[in-house]
């Protein structure tokens, strides 16, 4: 498929040989199997609308049963038992499989999620392999403290895996979140039951079948594609799952939170919605500002949790920075994953292409004015043009609700104080930027944003040694870093009385 833009599409298919889809069964105790119902759901390739595959669908007795292996397998096998630099050993090797691997992994997210391939194939999967090789190497470095008490005893803590644990990951990064959530949870020595979304279940079901060529025992690692109201709640609410970590929409984050409460009280990490805001102040570079504000709303298409769809420039610099950002966002080139041209490929899938389109028309509704963008981009697909809206008022939807489209709310601020009050005014803390040239203003202004993670001078900068999480309604608790390796431990205190000592 020629890249598409500007509003004209080419038709023509792909040239791209999509590899055959392998892995369509649920995934549990070391052996892909048929949903226990029978029933099957399909998967769409998002660039036509039409079916790749069919999956066998996980409900709540198979989430039973992928539990019931997942207990088994800490209760008494030998993952939990094995030395840190065992469990690393393996997850290595499951690394060197994933890169073995790159381009067929690299194509599944394609064609489910409509993501880049060339930027799969560069990014996101060997972020994967790293990402496992980050947490293996962490694996045999995880050990208590010895404690000097008040009294007359001798303490010590232990940091012991928190069981079994089970993910429920998003659509927008299949593979990333996939690893952020599996890769920490393995080295703690915990069990896993994993449901991908059921938009982008193709990868997830690729990396169960090499984690057990890597040598992971049975029942470490279940995946169980499925919905959120069947799958998902039975991972909530289940009494033998011992935490819970979910990263998607602040909504069903509560929902997931109740659950737990309500069953074994089990904890929970959530990283929920964001409304990213990115400040540019006067005396920024105006071209590279710019270029910066658009990567932040339209990589990976707008679907991703910290885009930066609130841009406020300093009015010094406002007019100048419209007009570039609205040329360089013509210019963007929105067509076929599989074309090196394309810099953005369709929404995931059609709810998500209308939700966005109905933003858009509340959006102009609300009077905002439409500087360009706005519409479909083809005939075929779910591709939407880059859609940038001025004359924007904080309290409009299209400035307080998440879109999680390539939607772009701009905005004037005059004062790095009202810059600054502008920025937290929304429910949601996951991330922000700042762009400026002054240290003092890029410290006043980091330090009083409310939000997980800022970025200066720079956008979408990760690490796996960066922890990543939300403040307000984005969430708690921290993917990455020591911190994504912690929450999967629990610390027991050991004390015993210390007699005849000549010193506590």
């Amino acid at each position: 498929m020629t890249a598409l833009s500007n509003g004209h599409a080419a038709n023509n298919s792909s040239l791209f040989k999509i590899p055959p889809i392998k892995f369509t069964n649920l995934f549990i105790n070391g052996h892909f199997v048929h949903s226990l119902s029978g029933n099957e759901f399909e998967t769409i390739d998002p660039r036509t609308g039409e079916v790749i595959a069919k999956i066998s669908e996980g409900r709540k007795e198979d989430i039973d049963v992928a539990v019931k292996a997942a207990r088994e397998a800490f209760d008494n096998g030998p993952w939990p038992r094995m030395s840190g630099a065992e469990r690393a050993k393996i997850m290595m090797k499951w690394a060197d499989l994933i890169e073995e691997n790159l381009e067929e992994l690299a194509a599944l997210d394609a064609i489910d999620a409509g993501k880049l391939y060339h930027l799969v194939k560069v990014v996101d999967i060997p972020a994967v392999a790293n990402c496992l090789r980050y947490y293996a190497g962490a694996a045999d470095k995880i050990h208590g403290e010895v404690l000097k008490g008040a009294r007359e005893f001798h303490a010590y803590t232990l940091m012991e895996p928190i069981g079994v644990v089970g993910h429920i990951i998003p659509w927008n990064f299949p593979s990333t979140m996939f690893a952020a959530k599996v890769s920490p949870s393995l080295a703690a020595g915990c069990t896993v039951v994993l449901k991908p979304a059921e938009q982008t279940p193709l990868s997830a079901l690729f990396f169960a079948h090499l984690a057990k060529q890597a040598g992971i025992p049975d029942g470490v690692l279940n995946v169980v594609p499925g919905f959120g109201p069947t799958a998902g709640a039975a991972i909530s609410s289940h009494m033998d799952i011992d935490k819970v970590s979910f990263t998607g929409s602040t909504e069903v984050g509560r929902a997931i939170m109740h659950a737990a409460a309500s069953s074994n009280l089990k904890p929970v990490s959530l990283e929920l919605g964001g409304k990213s805001p990115l400040l540019i102040f006067d005396d920024a570079d105006v071209d590279k500002a710019a270029d910066l504000a658009l990567l932040g709303i339209l990589f990976n298409k707008g679907e991703i949790c910290v885009a930066s769809s609130r841009v406020f420039v300093q009015e010094g610099i406002y007019d100048e920075f419209e007009k570039k950002l609205v040329e360089k966002a013509k210019a963007w080139v929105v067509g076929d994953p599989f074309d090196p041209q394309s810099q953005q490929g369709p929404q995931v899938d059609k709810n998500q292409f209308e939700k966005i389109l109905s933003y858009i028309e509340i959006g102009k509704q609300e009077g905002a004015t439409l500087l360009t963008g706005g519409k479909r981009v083809g005939n075929k697909g779910y591709y939407i043009e880059p859609t940038i809206f001025s004359n924007v008022k904080e309290n409009m939807r299209i400035a307080q609700d998440e879109i999680f489209g390539p939607v772009l709310a701009l905005m004037k601020f005059r004062t790095i104080e009202e810059g600054i009050k502008s920025a937290n005014n929304s429910r949601y803390g996951l991330a922000a930027g700042i762009v400026t040239k002054n240290i003092d203003t890029a410290n006043t202004v980091s330090r009083a944003i409310r939000a997980g993670i800022i970025w200066i001078n720079c956008y979408f900068a990760f690490g796996n040694d960066i922890p990543y999480g939300g403040y307000k309604q984005s969430g708690f608790g921290r993917d990455f870093g020591m911190e994504g390796l912690h929450k999967y431990l629990q610390v027991k205190s050991v004390v015993t009385p210390i007699y005849n000592s000549p010193w506590l």
